[in-house]
């Protein structure tokens, strides 16, 4: 019967901003490079990619900034759980 985890692969652990921000742009310049010239639909796979993590990156910066001012106690607890219960 098959399960939904796989027993060899390792669970991945949760990334920040620097390190997501990181990996677009390591993304970015793969799409950038020689190696996808002859590949126009894989970089451009590689930048959507990049282009979502970034959005990703400000969008958490943004929900952790209205975490940070707003006074209800439950408000802020449902934007840190948005977070992944990140201060």
């Amino acid at each position: 019967m098959a399960t939904d985890e796989s027993s060899n692969a390792t669970p991945a652990t949760p990334m920040g901003q620097a390190e997501m921000s990181a990996l677009a742009s390591r993304l970015r310049a793969r799409a950038e490079s020689i190696v996808f010239r002859d590949q126009p639909e894989q970089a451009r796979d590689l930048k959507s990619a990049a282009a979502l993590i970034d959005d990703l990156v400000r969008l958490r910066s943004e929900i952790r900034r209205l975490a940070d001012e707003v006074r209800d106690e439950i408000e802020e607890q449902h934007l840190r759980e948005l977070l992944g219960g990140q201060r």
